[in-house]
This record gives C-alpha cells, structure tokens and sequence, in this order.
C-alpha cells in the first residue's frame, strides 16, 4: 500500500506486525530525497528547483527546471 508523504505517519491503519517495516520505508524516503536532492544540485541539464506546491505533491515532491540543450 503507498504511505502518502505528509507532516505526519498515521500508523493507526497498520498492523502492528507491519509498523517496524512501514517506519523504516517512511525514513528512508529522507534518504533518498537527500541523495537525489545532490545529484540535481551537479547535473548540467538542472537550471534549478524548488520544493513542490502542496497540490503538486508537497513535501515529497520537487519541481526541476531543466537547461534546454
């Protein structure tokens, strides 16, 4: 089942034989938002971005303007 990205981890739906596993998928999206957040920083082809509108998926999404080639 997908964790929606917010403020805030419900695990009121979650088994609790499940909530170990869905914590540590949760904390590793940090992980990953970081790692992709330096790549973007040092490709050529990224002008630039900036944390997505709310609408646009919020915390767990970032707009990337790209350089035309």
């Amino acid at each position: 089942m997908p964790i929606p990205i917010e403020d805030a981890l419900d695990l009121h739906a979650f088994a609790p034989r499940d909530i170990p596993a869905v914590v540590a998928d949760y904390l590793d999206i940090g992980v990953q938002r970081r790692s992709v957040r330096s790549v973007r920083a040092a490709h050529p082809l990224v002008a630039g971005f900036a944390a997505a509108p709310p609408a646009r998926g919020g915390w767990g999404a970032t707009l990337v303007r790209l350089r035309p080639r």
